[in-house]
């Protein structure tokens, strides 16, 4: 049930005092979390972009830190509250702006992150001697739970945050995250659930995700009121469109000119690949020497920090980035975003386009590059959907078995389980609430023996029930390896990217030997495996030759070449959401709507409607034609994926 974010709750004399030292005065819908978050009630906040939704969050948090007496010489675990973000980017950023109020305040709090990048010998600090508040993602909260006394780390836990829970629930991602939430309900019963989203289509469905405590409707739903409507324009580039194709080459002087005019700039693309031919193409027309960095999960943590640190001081011009970079940040200089070719998504545009004058009374400034004809349809169709206020966005989905089996194998690997109370948990969980027990006992002995296919191999038996009812990993070795994998983001084997160090001076007829220097990043080893020693190929924002590959290193040079390879990704490609795919379907079959497109589009679809026709919306169109001494044939789907592909025949 939604309530309204007014309260007639006051914050304590130092954090008003702090509000008002800044000529500002707390937003209805921070006090009213901040009052539900006080009376250990759960909530889920909805706001939009630039409204505060990470300091309401923390607000009950803050106050509650502050007043509390700690216990002298305590060697309990003193965590208080878990922030869970969906990327490291967003921890961090975070960390950095939650630091503030409490260093002017005074409060004497620790607030540290954990996530991937965090060294080991800092993460076995925290476990020692917890935090008050920890930032972390939900692939670390999964590890977390298949350590070693994992429920005593969290028997204090008063608040857990889920930031940007819209970005997870309807995911794997967001079922291994709802399973590790309903444990965290059954350790620390006292503990508060705090979930926070941009504006979504089905509110109560989140709420309901983040009920684990009860399952009962107990999670409030808060909107906050109030925001203004983005200023999004789609750049139909003078140059010619191209038929097919994603770079957007032919539109980089106009980026570039964009790029200029703005204070600072995010040039967001769909993919990896995307992201280093976009930096080449942006340098290549860099004339004028403006900072322009690179940002992608691949690139090593000093790299993405060194860009991060330089953003948050306004340092640089321009930043080309992926999704590393979409979700809540506040990098306060940016006042435009771009987006390179289509968004697939009405929730992914508003994420990305609310990073501009991140501020909830002023409006955020995009502009969308169409980078083929195609795309031109499915920019106007978000650009239409954002200024009607429609989202698309799928519900709570059934939780996968998969999954299920992963959370299982990760509680025998920290303290272990009895068979009934880990049921009870798990049908906490809303994607799992379906879940009977025949089909729990199948997981539990699919995990423990393999199942029936598998049962006869002794490494697929990895746990085992001891005398006393408890299940437990079979061995440390399973342990390990389950720790290692830990995670619903599924990724090709890698291979570590680092500059080659050649060693002693080079004689003729002798190689030199050569050793691993410094890590630029990571690729995949596919890729790697598809280029010879000498051959040139772009990451980093560089030219690259390889060199070779030693163990799980490339060893690379940088070099200079006209015709590098463009790294490629397994995964890489973004489906259309059926939502935005409806609205280009009906653009599509109304002829009335062709006249606002650009000639180039305009010309495509009378040319096929001349030489051929237009599919209806529930038809598929498969045409065959003479090529040479070949037939081809090709399938038009009118979906939202409408495109064609071609099959030579004989």
């Amino acid at each position: 049930m939604a309530d309204s974010a007014v309260s007639p709750f006051f914050l304590p004399e130092p954090f008003e005092a702090w509000f008002a030292g800044r000529g500002w005065k707390a937003r209805p819908h921070q006090l009213a979390l901040a009052e539900k978050s006080l009376k250990g009630e759960s909530a889920l906040l909805i706001a939009p972009t630039g409204g505060g939704k990470t300091l309401a969050g923390f607000l009950g948090s803050l106050i509650e830190l502050s007043e509390r007496k700690r216990a002298a010489n305590s060697d309990r675990p003193a965590l208080h509250t878990l922030y869970i973000s969906p990327l490291k980017a967003l921890a961090a950023d975070v960390q950095r702006n939650l630091m503030g109020p409490v260093e002017d305040m005074g409060l004497g709090i620790r607030i540290e992150s954990r996530t991937g990048d965090t060294p080991s010998h800092v993460r076995q600090r925290q476990r020692r001697t917890p935090p008050d508040i920890l930032l972390t993602t939900p692939e670390q909260l999964a590890l977390f739970l298949a350590s070693d006394h994992a429920k005593e780390f969290f028997a204090d836990l008063k608040c857990v945050i889920v930031d940007e829970i819209h970005a997870m629930a309807a995911s794997k991602r967001g079922d291994l995250l709802a399973l590790g939430l309903a444990t965290l309900a059954s350790w620390a019963p006292a503990c508060r659930f705090i979930g926070l989203s941009a504006t979504v289509r089905e509110p109560q469905s989140l709420a309901d995700w983040l009920d684990v405590r009860s399952g009962a409707g107990e999670v409030r739903v808060l909107t906050a009121e109030g925001g203004v409507s983005a200023d999004v324009d789609i750049l139909i580039s003078k140059q010619r469109i191209p038929w097919s194709g994603h770079s957007g080459r032919f539109a980089v002087p106009e980026v570039y000119e964009a790029i200029k005019k703005a204070t600072m700039t995010l040039v967001f693309v769909n993919t990896r690949s995307q992201a280093e031919l976009m930096f080449q193409e942006l340098w290549h027309a860099n004339e004028d020497g403006l900072p322009i960095a690179l940002h992608h999960g691949s690139l090593a943590r000093e790299q993405r920090i060194k860009v991060e640190a330089a953003m948050a001081a306004g340092a640089l011009k321009a930043v080309v980035c992926t999704s590393t970079l979409d979700l809540g940040i506040d990098w306060g200089e940016v006042d435009l975003v771009i987006q390179m070719g289509a968004p697939k998504g009405a929730a992914r545009l508003i994420q990305r386009i609310g990073r501009a004058n991140h501020r909830m009374d002023e409006a955020s400034r995009a502009v969308l590059v169409p980078t083929n004809r195609f795309e031109v349809l499915e920019c106007r169709a978000a650009e239409a959907a954002v200024e009607a206020g429609e989202i698309d966005g799928e519900g709570v989905r059934e939780g996968s078995l998969d999954v299920l089996a992963q959370h299982v194998m990760g509680r025998a690997c920290g303290d272990g389980f009895r068979l009934e109370e880990l049921y009870e948990d798990i049908i906490r969980a809303a994607p799992y609430a379906w879940l009977d027990w025949e089909t729990y006992e199948r997981i539990v002995d699919f995990v423990a023996s393999g199942g029936y296919a598998l049962k006869t191999y002794d490494r697929f038996h990895r746990i085992v029930r001891r005398p006393d009812g408890v299940w437990v990993a079979r061995t440390a070795r399973d342990a390990q390896a389950h720790r290692m994998n830990v995670g619903a983001i599924v990724e090709s084997p890698m291979l570590a990217v680092r500059l080659a160090q050649f060693i002693g001076k080079e004689k003729p007829g002798e190689k030199r030997s050569v050793r691993a220097g410094l890590k630029l990043g990571e690729m995949e080893e596919y890729f790697l495996s598809t280029l010879t020693p000498g051959d040139t190929f772009l990451f980093a924002g560089e030219v690259l030759r390889l060199v070779g590959v030693d163990g799980m290193d490339a060893l690379v040079v940088r070099a200079v070449g006209d015709r590098p390879a463009i790294p490629s990704y397994n995964g890489g490609k973004f489906p259309l959401t059926t939502f935005l795919a409806d609205r280009v379907r009906k653009m599509i079959h109304d002829p009335a709507q062709w006249e606002g497109l650009p000639d180039p589009v305009r010309e495509w679809f009378e040319i096929q409607k001349l030489k051929s026709t237009i599919p209806p919306a529930d038809h598929l169109l498969v045409e065959t034609f003479p090529r040479a001494d070949r037939h081809t044939l090709s399938a038009i789907r009118s979906r939202g994926d409408w495109h064609t592909r071609r099959w030579a025949c004989c």
